[in-house]
């Protein structure tokens, strides 16, 4: 990997992680409203599925920044993010403002989803702690 690619790779990861290691904080900051946020779109066991994306979001999150288990970590966080979706920004069932918001939402995670996959596919670069990357 050439040293420009090396710099692009690290930097994409980190712009990555630092929206999921933020929000994993809040909301372990916030807990019972973050429990709260998922009961409220129908989510069976809040607390589990709160605690579940805490640890997807923030652990992921710091994997990522580290470069390590890169490739495995981006694969679940795209996976979570495009559940998100379905769960959280179903914009074709709402109207008006509230679907304008949801679409715009649903289409940024789908961006994301891509950026994840795109570490999954090709590794976290050589600036990264752990293996996976390619060197």
């Amino acid at each position: 990997m050439s040293a420009s690619s090396s710099f692009f790779a690290f930097f994409a990861r980190i712009f990555l992680a630092v929206l999921f290691v933020m929000s994993g904080w809040a909301k372990l900051n916030g807990f019972e409203g973050t429990v709260g946020y998922v009961a409220s779109n129908g989510l069976p066991v809040p607390q589990l599925f709160a605690a579940l994306t805490i640890l997807v979001e923030l652990g992921g999150g710091i994997l990522l920044i580290l470069g390590l288990f890169s490739r495995l970590a981006a694969f679940i966080m795209a996976g979570f993010v495009l559940l998100t979706i379905v769960l959280v920004h179903h914009f074709w069932t709402m109207a008006d403002a509230e679907m304008a918001a949801n679409q715009l939402a649903a289409m940024k995670n789908l961006a994301i989803a891509g950026g994840l996959l795109m570490i999954t596919a090709f590794g976290p670069g050589t600036w990264a702690v752990g293996p996976g990357g390619r060197r």
